[in-house]
């Protein structure tokens, strides 16, 4: 009897989302969407359940606001590593195509973690894009170029000085592991200027020649050298280098086996194509206690040549002195310092010349527990892997692959293929990327171009996580140094004149 009682029962209405519809009931036509507000557990824990935790983390430097739910998004290199334990490695790869707000994202994490006490330095700024910044924090703005200043490859900087005090306070072998490190880099560096020269690396035996040349005016030379003292000593065949150059006691064939390395060297003395401003002794050496950018902007964008000698420079002197800052802080000397280095334009230095990989790798590798932070911007994939060799592709995809997040910007659908094989990506977010990349559009209210629609949105990729979006709005403060068109507004337009007889319209 209750069986068929329940299966004729009639089923209990509900209203819907707008309430009861029909005449004279509460249907609403339009509902409002309530108002949104944020606030730490403890603040509004009494307010369950109408509180919902959010996705952003909130640990860094406050870049900008989640593309979706409007939430504050925190996020930095150092801070991800350090504090939040979200990445592995203290290092952040940027990829997204021009004008789309990349350096704009890079200041903001340096003026943030130098307010955190980081040190950030800029190695090579070629627009400028940072010396504004690194002056309005009092930092050190150091020029290179033709007529604007110079930086010895062969200056260990303060490494000989370090070692010194290490020696004086007990500590030899930090102190012998220190200057190693500094041969080590001037080596790379000569290798580096002679790849740039010739378009192809020098041979083993060239760079054994190198490395014992070096030695010997280390043991020869009062003061810090420079490359003709390198290549004078090499024209001077002492019995070591020409044990190493394998010459067999015959003069003529040490001169013959010298000639082509000492044919690179007169290019780099002499100021061939690259000049002289990496064979000349450094004109301001760099401060490890301070912010500080490396200012190329003044070298010609048609010198490719010279300006990824000019980063490569860069890099090995700025990545010497946070060895010799660390090294003094390992020993009690000096304060343990953490410093966030920015490499810009990585795809320049890497289109040198075969080989070139190799130096870049040997060159910004550090201990990750040094509290280094790295920050490596580019355009697109398509850049890293646009090199000659199949082994230096596969190099240049792996910085992306090993850093501890990738923050992508607008890219076009050709790139999908080559990001997603070095960083896991959903459907959804790639058509974010795509979308990201239309060009800007022209207003006709205006009559000028647009802000193109990618512009200050990026995505922030840890591994296989979902991404998150962000969008970066500058302070009023930031916009200050944030100008990177700032050439295009000191001269008014110049317009032609009126045809005589004619009116002006």
């Amino acid at each position: 009897m209750s069986r068929a009682k329940n299966a004729t029962a009639r089923p209990v209405l509900q209203p819907g989302s707008r309430g009861w519809g029909g005449y004279g009931t509460g249907y609403a036509s339009y509902i409002q969407a309530p108002d949104f507000y944020r606030g730490t557990t403890a603040q509004v824990c009494g307010l369950y359940p109408w509180s919902v935790g959010t996705g952003a983390p909130m640990v860094g430097v406050p870049l900008g606001r989640h593309e979706y739910s409007g939430a504050t998004v925190c996020c930095d290199p150092i801070s991800w590593f350090q504090e939040a334990k979200l990445i592995s490695t203290p290092s952040v790869f940027v990829l997204g195509l021009p004008a789309r707000g990349k350096s704009t994202l890079v200041r903001r994490m340096v003026a943030g973690l130098a307010g955190f006490g980081t040190n950030p330095i800029v190695l090579g700024d070629l627009k400028p894009d940072y010396v504004d910044l690194v002056q309005a924090m009092g930092g050190q703005v150091i020029p290179l170029g033709r007529g604007r200043g110079s930086l010895n490859v062969l200056d260990p900087g303060e490494a000989v000085e370090a070692a010194a005090q290490l020696r004086a306070a007990g500590h030899d072998k930090l102190a012998g592991e220190l200057l190693a490190d500094a041969r080590s880099r001037r080596l790379t560096m000569v290798a580096a200027l002679i790849t740039i020269l010739r378009k192809s690396p020098p041979t083993d035996r060239e760079e054994t020649i190198i490395e014992r040349a070096l030695s010997v005016l280390d043991e020869r030379h009062d003061g810090v050298p420079v490359l003709a003292d390198l290549l004078q000593v090499i024209r001077e065949a002492p019995d070591d280098v020409r044990a190493v150059a394998l010459d067999r006691g015959d003069m003529s064939r040490y001169l013959e086996i010298t000639e082509h390395l000492e044919a690179s060297l007169v290019g780099l003395v002499t100021g061939g194509r690259l000049g002289d401003t990496f064979s000349r002794q450094t004109t301001m050496p760099m401060r490890r206690d301070r912010p500080v950018v490396y200012d190329v902007s003044g070298i010609d964008h048609s010198n490719k040549d010279l300006q990824a000698a000019a980063l490569m420079a860069c890099w090995a002197a700025g990545f010497g002195t946070v060895t010799v800052a660390h090294a003094l802080a390992d020993a009690g000397l000096e304060p343990r310092r953490h410093y966030l280095v920015v490499l810009d334009e990585l795809w320049r230095a890497l289109r040198a010349g075969p080989g070139i990989v190799d130096r870049v790798d040997a060159l910004t590798r550090l201990d990750r527990q040094q509290g280094v932070g790295t920050v490596m911007v580019s355009h697109t994939m398509t850049d890293l892997v646009a090199l000659p060799s199949e082994e230096d592709r596969h190099k240049a995809a792996g910085f992306v692959e090993r850093a501890g997040m990738v923050i992508c910007a607008g890219l076009p659908a050709a790139e999908m293929p080559r990001l997603t094989a070095a960083v896991p990506m959903s459907e959804r977010e790639q058509a974010l990327l795509q979308g990201w990349s239309s060009p800007a559009t022209f207003d006709p209210r205006t009559g000028q171009e647009a802000e193109p629609p990618g512009r200050g949105r990026f995505l922030i990729k840890v591994g296989g996580r979902p991404g998150i979006p962000v969008r970066v709005h500058l302070t009023e403060a930031e916009r200050k140094t944030s100008d990177t068109n700032k050439l295009w507004h000191e001269v008014s337009r110049i317009t032609a004149p009126a045809a005589v007889g004619q009116e002006e319209l």
